[in-house]
């Protein structure tokens, strides 16, 4: 009954999990379908490929942002986005 409201409404995303900034994990509050953001920035099912990647770049971006915040370079979390530079070797 659940995936039938979906079938005709459309899903209800909620957020689920934020893993960065721009990346999120959604579930759906009718029929509990996971989603997340992909490369490209589209909505795509959460596989386990996905829930690694999310993974891996959550820790990722947790430890920079506590690098970040340990030199005391960082305000707000729009600081973290504005002030990004990449470090290529």
């Amino acid at each position: 009954m659940k995936s039938l409201y979906c079938s005709f409404f459309g899903h209800q995303y909620e957020v689920s999990k934020n893993v960065t900034y721009h990346v999120k994990e959604y579930k759906c509050s009718h029929c509990n379908t996971q989603v997340t953001t992909s490369g490209n920035g589209h909505l795509t099912p959460l596989t386990p490929k996905y829930k690694e990647i999310n993974s891996v770049l959550s820790r990722i971006h947790n430890r920079r942002v506590a690098r970040i915040k340990q030199n005391g370079n960082l305000k707000t979390h729009e600081d973290v986005i504005l002030n990004f530079t990449p470090h290529f070797s």
